[in-house]
């Protein structure tokens, strides 16, 4: 029986061994799976795309936060305007000096209307909504009006660059949860009391000209341009819809023909499109914000040997070499291996402001080290600028 438990234990072993093996060589022959992204999530649609909107109007119904007639006249006037369209008879002489032909700012100190306010109301009109459909609007204080809170915004015409009303907007307003109220010489305010939003608060009245079903070719325009990636795309909508259905134009953009067997399926075929995986190229991209000390480096960023001096910094990155022999009786070659170190110190500063990294160094090392050592935005801004120049950073600067 001991004979017989010790076989079986060995074999348990040897066989865990031969499973621990297969499932090793598995993971090794797994195939790679690169970064990638749906078509839709990087590119739009030529022609399939949002309209800005923009209109003038009144909100009122305010708690004597609203402008100060003597100092908005524009809102007096456009009061009285609107009550005289509506068919109520306001005397609008007080408003006009006949000895110069002009407004006299003076005659409206005794005007006060003071829950009322003038506002810019915009809003993005999105593609392929009809007639009747409801959108959002952004409603902001254009005069010296201290909240909105409580107001109601009174029928806006809201027109495109073309000069064309697409809708009209009308309705309460929402601050989400801003607040400003002063009692005694004493204010509070909470978010931004001059801007408030209104869900659903436009109907448009005209749809955009843009008839989707008698589109022939289909242009896909990429959202960050790169030559790799349009490519990458075309291969991959060629494999799911036929050779030569798709061509790279330029970095940016890739035209589409439409299948005879998607001619009357057009949304479909976008469908299937849209949710195509691309495998995304981008350029070695550094951005700095100098205001907020945000250091944001891309992937594929490198630096080559250089030295940099910088106040009381020293900065070296240099290519070092190390012998690799190989163990006794391996068959192999004494071969050169190439290392990259990096090192950061702070002249007269204590011995353990001197930073040596391991080889294989990257620009985020290098930005782990200076940061270790409290430098401040300004300082790598001007590094940064310094590698940029010398040609040592192998890429794009952004500054904003």
């Amino acid at each position: 029986m001991m004979a017989g438990d010790a076989i079986m234990n060995y074999t348990r072993h040897w066989l865990k061994v031969i499973l621990i093996l297969a499932a090793f060589v598995m993971e090794l022959l797994a195939p790679v799976k690169a970064y990638s992204a749906r078509l839709k999530d990087i590119s739009s649609i030529e022609g399939v795309r949002t309209n800005q909107l923009i209109g003038y109007g009144l909100v009122v119904g305010l708690k004597n936060t609203g402008d100060k007639s003597h100092k908005s006249t524009f809102t007096i006037q456009t009061l009285l305007s609107m009550l005289e369209r509506l068919g109520t008879t306001v005397d609008v002489s007080q408003l006009t000096d006949k000895r110069v032909g002009v407004s006299d700012v003076r005659m409206l100190r005794d005007v006060r209307v003071e829950n009322v306010a003038a506002v810019m109301v915009t809003a993005e009109l999105p593609p392929f909504v009809r007639q009747g459909g409801k959108i959002d609007v952004v409603v902001s204080s254009l005069g010296d009006a201290k909240s909105l809170q409580g107001g109601t915004l009174l029928l806006t015409p809201l027109k495109a660059a073309n000069g064309e009303v697409f809708a009209v907007a009308q309705g309460p307003l929402s601050l989400g949860g801003g607040y400003g109220e002063r009692v005694s010489r004493v204010s509070e305010t909470r978010s931004h009391p001059t801007a408030a939003r209104i869900s659903g608060g436009a109907m448009v009245e005209k749809e955009v000209g843009f008839d989707f079903s008698k589109v022939e070719k289909l242009t896909i325009s990429l959202t960050y341009p790169d030559f790799t990636t349009t490519q990458r795309a075309v291969e991959v909508i060629n494999t799911a819809l036929g050779a030569n259905t798709a061509k790279a134009l330029d970095s940016s953009a890739i035209e589409v023909s439409i299948p005879p067997q998607y001619a009357e399926k057009k949304v479909e075929l976008v469908s299937k499109i849209e949710g195509l995986d691309i495998s995304t190229d981008t350029m070695a991209r550094v951005t700095l914000d100098e205001r907020t000390g945000t250091v944001v480096i891309g992937e594929n960023v490198k630096i080559s040997k250089v030295a940099i001096s910088h106040g009381n910094l020293v900065i070296k990155v240099e290519d070092v070499s190390k012998a690799s022999q190989p163990k006794p009786f391996a068959g192999g070659q004494t071969v050169v291996v190439p290392k990259t170190l990096l090192t950061v110190e702070e002249l007269g500063g204590k011995s353990e402001h001197l930073s040596v990294l391991e080889p294989g160094v990257n620009i985020s090392d290098m930005v782990k080290a200076l940061n270790a050592m409290g430098v401040s935005p300004r300082d790598l801004i001007a590094i940064f600028q310094a590698l940029k120049a010398s040609g040592a950073l192998k890429a794009q600067l952004d500054i904003i």
